[in-house]
């Protein structure tokens, strides 16, 4: 583990102050996180061109959503030393001793074989080994080597949550084509303005046990900047399957829209404005609206997939 990590009190192994329930290791999987994965994944999927049989595809997303929790459970074996030490992470089975470590490796790298296995053998192994990429990614290269490191961590690891939706839409059509590869595009744009908001919020937990977030390294003006510059990044990529003609006005108008409010709430984070009648400050609100500008986007290319399957929309930008 990382040397910074070595610098905070231990995980109590031996003391488990109560019994491990299941609450604990469905704690592991990072609940929060698994409904936008989850969702992500069912929207790559169901806008999908061609047709996989409602089992599959079940089985598909089944196996999306252990592979996010394994990784999920391996994050957090491998980080409970620094959790212990941040305000906002104290609380989980680790630090507080509910669970041992060893326990929450294991779970992990259950969850994890089992998925990768079983969505090769139940669906494809293209969609397999590409469950297979986003694990690694993120329980290796993102945690374990590009979040003690660099504050570039979230740019580079923003590809982990990326996957969700490229798996869904490759288990449907069983290739790789440009449609899956903007919509792994769109969360890694997406990724480092939503979590740099985060970050200038919660960076003295960040400082506190020696993660190199930007925030920390480089100051909050140059995260800010940063921020804008992804978000400006963003709506373009977001735009993009509407201008290959992939998909119709009706995703179009709300990418369009959703990416206008997107750059509109970063200005104000930019500029560290704050309106005296608004109790959250800016970076706050751009966090809470980055996760929502997902859910809506993703939600639009399923309806848009919808109303094309039924001949009431047809034809992108260029079509």
């Amino acid at each position: 583990m990382d040397a910074t990590a070595n610098t905070q009190a231990p995980v109590q192994e031996g003391k488990v102050a109560l019994p491990t329930e299941w609450r604990d290791f469905f704690a592991l999987t990072k609940p929060r996180v698994m409904t936008l994965v989850i969702f992500t994944g069912i929207c790559g999927l169901l806008a999908a061109p061609g047709t996989i049989h409602p089992v599959l595809g079940f089985t598909a997303i089944l196996c999306i959503a252990m592979g996010a929790g394994g990784s999920a459970a391996l994050n957090h074996w491998w980080e409970a030393d620094l959790d212990a030490g941040m305000k906002r992470t104290a609380n989980r089975p680790l630090p507080t001793g509910r669970m041992r470590r060893d326990d929450a490796r294991d779970f992990g790298v259950f969850l994890s074989a089992v998925s990768v296995f079983v969505m090769g053998v139940a669906v494809h192994w293209l969609a397999a080994i590409s469950l297979f990429a986003a694990i690694i990614y993120y329980a290796v290269i993102y945690t374990m080597w590009l979040k003690p490191r660099t504050p570039q961590n979230i740019v580079i690891g923003g590809g982990a949550g990326a996957f969700p939706p490229f798996i869904g839409w490759i288990a449907v059509t069983g290739e790789i084509t440009a449609m899956p590869i903007l919509l792994f595009a769109i969360i890694f744009m997406w990724t480092p303005p939503h979590f740099w908001a985060l970050a200038l919020f919660v960076k003295s937990d960040y400082a506190k046990v020696g993660i190199p977030m930007l925030p920390v390294v480089a100051g909050e003006r140059v995260t800010r900047q940063q921020i804008m510059i992804y978000t400006a990044l963003l709506a373009p990529v977001a735009i993009a399957p509407w201008a290959i003609g992939a998909t119709s006005w009706v995703y179009g108008s709300v990418a369009v829209v959703l990416s206008a409010l997107f750059l509109a709430l970063a200005v104000p984070v930019l500029r560290e404005q704050r309106a005296d009648s608004d109790p959250l400050k800016p970076e706050k609100t751009l966090f809470k609206f980055s996760i929502y500008y997902l859910f809506i986007l993703f939600g639009a290319l399923v309806v848009d997939r919808v109303l094309a399957n039924q001949g009431l929309i047809g034809g992108g930008l260029f079509a």
